[in-house]
């Protein structure tokens, strides 16, 4: 990896962390007045400058969806859940390394020992998670527009020969539809029952 590369990461992840323990008010989004003081949208004003643009960019809404899922919950294997796949979301569209998100986790307060809990049997000896239709536990993002589609308690879809598309923090993530619109989620074992 080049030191360019590296940088690139580091700077992403410091970002990232920066943005997710500012409160709303204190973001620029908020301040002209695109989003509420609980980060939702507010569609009636339109984004025209390049502040605005600045301001509720790909990147700012990916931040502000993974931070309203983390105010929902107090607490809970599922909250930790969701934030591990947000993570490999990031991982994954910024091609960021593990040492980086490492980082963004030791900044954390969070306890990533709960995240699998006691929904390990629906996964094969393999790490193959078992084709059939599985509730959510939490909101989710959709992995190509980062917008919240899914709600808690919708269902989704996994298809036969579900392997892990990859790992964050030691937890296999996988990637599996969502009935109600056919977009595709990352979820980890957390997220999910039957």
């Amino acid at each position: 990896m080049s030191l360019a590369s590296r940088a690139g990461d580091l700077y992403y992840t410091f970002r990232f962390i920066k943005m997710l323990t500012t409160p709303w008010e204190e973001t620029d989004a908020f301040k002209l007045g695109l989003i509420d003081n609980n980060g939702k949208r507010d569609k009636s004003k339109k984004i025209s400058t390049a502040e605005e643009k600045d301001a509720y960019s790909t990147f700012m809404r990916l931040v502000f969806n993974v931070k309203r899922l983390l105010n929902k919950v107090p607490g809970g294997s599922s909250k930790l859940a969701s934030y591990a796949a947000a993570l490999f979301l990031i991982k994954e569209k910024y091609e960021m390394s593990d040492r980086s998100i490492d980082k963004i986790v030791a900044n954390s307060d969070l306890d990533f020992e709960l995240l699998e809990g006691d929904s390990s049997w629906y996964t094969s000896d393999a790490g193959q998670l078992g084709q059939g239709v599985y509730r959510l536990n939490e909101n989710k993002l959709d992995i190509t527009h980062y917008s919240e589609i899914a709600n808690k308690n919708d269902t989704v879809r996994v298809k036969d020969g579900c392997f892990p598309v990859g790992n964050v923090l030691g937890h296999k993530v996988y990637c599996v539809e969502h009935i109600n619109t056919g977009h595709s989620l990352y979820i980890t074992l957390g997220e999910i029952t039957r």
